[in-house]
């Protein structure tokens, strides 16, 4: 008898796959055509390639469908900001030796970073030491 795999024990989506959990992140559970039609806006996407891709999510358990209407919708199994935390502890441990540290450091040492952002990174740093 096959198990669901449980929540710990998700895999790691690529990076197709996140494009795909990203849309439905923003605008809930979807369908194919749907989230299709999104990932076109950003660059073209075969209609049958999404819906493979979304057909090995759920077998992976990253998405769950509902087949019970005639058009099945999609979900993520997990909330974004879970799957989020995860990829960037992993991230943080294997690029930066788990220092969340050196990670902020190089990040506001880019040119990316505004102004604006720098006031808000000042603001949130004032909560946390409150």
């Amino acid at each position: 008898m096959e198990e669901k795999k449980s929540i710990n024990s998700i895999p790691e989506p690529t990076r197709a796959e996140l494009e795909i959990l990203q849309v439905l992140w923003e605008f809930g559970p979807s369908t194919v055509r749907f989230v299709n039609d999104e990932l076109n806006k950003q660059r073209e996407v075969n209609y049958t390639s999404t819906l493979k891709q979304m057909q090995i999510m759920d077998e992976k358990g990253i998405l769950s469908r509902d087949a019970s209407q005639m058009k099945h919708i999609y979900a993520p199994v997990q909330a974004e900001l879970k799957t989020k935390g995860q990829l960037l502890d992993k991230f943080v441990d294997t690029l930066y030796k788990g220092s969340a540290a050196n990670l902020v450091m190089q990040l506001l040492d880019n040119d990316k970073t505004t102004k604006e952002e720098l006031e808000e990174i000042k603001r949130l740093l004032d909560e946390l030491e409150k």
